[in-house]
């Protein structure tokens, strides 16, 4: 099993969810696929979506629920087989 770090792509505010209101992209221990959103990054008030780049079980999230984020941060941890 290989433990992967996603990354922020770029510097922003992290959101886990689309919405206040809506329940977060992905839960520990969700299973995901390369290409699902993994959360939203917002720079001046534009959203961008983040897609995971493996496929693999979300072990943890290293950052919090609207956390400022450096371009190169660690956002979560995924196991994967590959």
């Amino acid at each position: 099993m290989t433990e992967t770090a996603l990354k922020a792509p770029f510097p922003g505010v992290f959101y886990r969810s689309p919405s206040p209101d809506d329940a977060p992209f992905l839960e520990e221990g969700q299973a995901i696929t390369a290409g699902d959103t993994i959360g939203l990054l917002e720079v001046m008030k534009q959203f961008s979506e983040i897609p995971a780049e493996v496929s693999g079980t979300v072990v943890r999230f290293v950052v919090e629920d609207e956390a400022v984020v450096e371009a190169g941060q660690t956002l979560l941890i995924v196991a994967s087989d590959e």
